[in-house]
């Protein structure tokens, strides 16, 4: 029985390794594609809000929870159910603003830098602005929009990993003409 339970967590443990390596992989191409780091950043946030669009419907239909009543209640969804349910990890939810429309998250690890160390001349690259752009997209599909940003990073020095988030407004339904 903990052969088996050992194998689950080795597989676990190498579907990590696997992804980790292939977004190195990933952002190492873009490094060599683009000009410049803001460019790659653009880019990754433009593939994150493209998985992020088609993600959210794989996490509600797993997770099973239901709409959100506030922002608070939204914070809490994403950093206790989805955080963990696609990357193995919980950050902590804090820095709520006076008004209570932005916050941050604050991963202790974040399992995209595993093994990675910026080179000297790509100072101004958010590593994984990707996390951006998935939170930004998935969040628009539900008719939140929201601006998505790294306020400090583990890979630029900073103790812990910290992703800001701002709500910005609640997306209307346009129904098509005839729809209503």
């Amino acid at each position: 029985m903990s052969r088996q339970s050992n194998r689950a967590t080795d597989s676990k443990k190498m579907n990590s390794e696997l992804f980790t390596l292939t977004y190195g992989a990933l952002v190492t191409q873009l490094c060599k594609d683009y000009e410049n780091d803001e460019e790659v950043n653009k880019q990754l946030d433009k593939m994150g809000y493209n998985i992020g669009v088609r993600l959210i419907e794989d996490f509600l239909a797993r997770s099973s929870v239901g709409r959100c009543h506030d922002f608070r209640e939204t914070a809490d969804v994403i950093a206790k159910v989805a955080f963990k349910m696609y990357l193995g990890i919980t950050p902590s939810v804090t820095n709520w603003s006076p008004a209570g429309d932005e916050f941050s998250l604050i991963l202790e690890s974040n399992p995209l830098v595993d093994f990675v160390e910026l080179p000297d001349n790509h100072n101004n690259l958010v590593y994984s602005s990707l996390l951006c752009g998935v939170l930004r997209g998935a969040l628009e599909m539900v008719q939140m929009a929201v601006d998505v940003r790294f306020a400090q990073d583990t890979l630029r020095g900073d103790n812990v990993t910290e992703i800001r988030m701002k709500f910005i407004k609640r997306i209307e339904e346009n129904m098509p003409a005839g729809d209503e």
